[in-house]
């Protein structure tokens, strides 16, 4: 890694311009310029106030229940005989996933510049239902935009985001999952711009959302640095986490850029295995391109037509990667791997088995690749993985599949 790259570097970006080396930026109509401007605007005011910021904290201690507790898997730990296992427990906050870091301190933001309206996209449902969640809490009307295929999987999650007040609009474009839900959010913001704001999902889109996300769940590597100290008294060796568009996993792995010792993993989503259409492992089988508002790491065809994608979980099943993700990747500091559904439908049950916690799929895809390394891990390093969500959502796709 060159001087210029060095960790304690990289974390000063993105740049004013919203890039990551030659990652991210802003690829918007112009429509949307004057909105990302007020909004890029309103966070910097907002990440240097104190007032701002102790209502943030506020509300994720007394709303969302932080801070969240590091746990030893003893039993998973003990059945791979390697290095000690630990989770991130993301999946005990208020609506089931990290995923209210980011839409407490985005409705935050829109109640400070005045928007009255909130959109946002989701694919698992539990973005969905966190903005549900805030929008019911601080009384902003609430539409929330979804593709058929992932109503479907994730009916449960549908329900509790129309349960606390949220219109749920279902797309039956394209291949009717997270990637359509994005689109048709978009063409609302672009018709409502002077009254709504987007609270985007995860750590992706036109600056400044990769970076403003990744800032609201920084609170996780900054936990879990400290609860592996206290715990441990010394860092992890390694840490892993489940990357769709890579906002739970930014979140931790940004707290350890300046920790050149710690091994850094992202796991995508493998599929059916990694042939076109089978898989949403952007860097196993994509290219540079762009997508939804920035330049990153696409599945696309040569003539850069957005290939379709598949995942037995429909949080990671995207075409397209956060741009922070991309640089660290092209710059050596942090590695991805990918697990395959048939890998995560299995340890979804090994994990309920012998720890009596239900992972997400997201989640459990990361907690693949943790069981893999601990086992060729020796018994003195630790691995921490971030167990991003709980599965409740995904017990009734999971029982049809292993019934079937």
């Amino acid at each position: 890694m060159s001087a210029a790259s060095s960790p304690l570097e990289q974390t000063k970006l993105p740049d004013a311009t919203g890039r990551f080396g030659q990652y991210g930026g802003i690829y918007v109509p112009e429509t949307l310029m004057t909105a990302l401007e007020e909004l890029t605007k309103a966070y910097e005011l907002a990440r240097d106030d104190a007032g701002f910021q102790k209502e943030l904290r506020h509300h994720l201690k007394e709303f969302a229940g932080r801070p969240t507790e590091l746990y030893f898997a003893e039993r998973l730990t003990e059945h791979c005989g390697g290095a000690k296992i630990y989770f991130k427990r993301e999946d005990l906050l208020h609506t089931g996933a990290h995923k209210i870091n980011n839409a407490i301190g985005q409705a935050l933001l829109a109640k400070r510049m005045g928007k009255k309206r909130i959109i946002a996209e989701t694919g698992a449902g539990q973005h969905g239902v966190a903005t549900a969640a805030v929008c019911a809490k601080f009384g902003f009307d609430c539409t929330i935009y979804m593709g058929a295929v992932d109503m479907e999987r994730q009916s449960l999650n549908v329900f509790r985001m129309r349960l606390m007040g949220a219109k749920v609009v279902g797309v039956d474009a394209g291949q009717k999952t997270l990637k359509d839900a994005v689109n048709e959010a978009m063409r609302d913001w672009v018709t409502n711009v002077r009254d709504t704001h987007y609270i985007l999902g995860t750590a992706y889109g036109a600056h400044p959302y990769p970076m403003m996300v990744r800032d609201f769940h920084r609170v996780i590597g900054q936990e879990a640095r400290a609860q592996i100290l206290a715990r441990e008294g010394r860092l992890p060796d390694e840490l892993v986490a489940c990357v769709g568009g890579g906002s739970n996993a930014i979140g931790l792995f940004f707290e350890f850029l300046s920790e050149p010792n710690i091994k850094m993993t992202g796991v995508e989503a493998g599929g059916r295995g990694i042939a076109r259409g089978e898989h949403a492992a952007r860097f196993a089988g994509g290219r540079l391109g762009v997508l939804q508002g920035c330049k990153t790491y696409v599945l696309q065809d040569d003539d850069g037509q957005i290939e379709p994608t598949h995942s037995v979980s429909a949080g990671l099943d995207y075409a397209a990667v956060g741009p922070e993700h991309a640089f660290y990747r092209e710059n050596g500091r942090i590695d991805f791997a990918y697990a395959t559904d048939e890998e995560v439908l299995e340890t979804f049950k090994l994990c309920s088995r012998l720890e009596g916690i239900i992972p997400a799929l997201e989640s459990t895809h990361a907690i693949v690749h943790g069981l893999k390394r601990a086992k060729a891990l020796s018994k003195d390093k630790i691995v921490l993985v971030n167990l991003s969500g709980r599965g409740d959502k995904d017990v009734q796709q999971v029982q049809k599949m292993i019934s079937a």
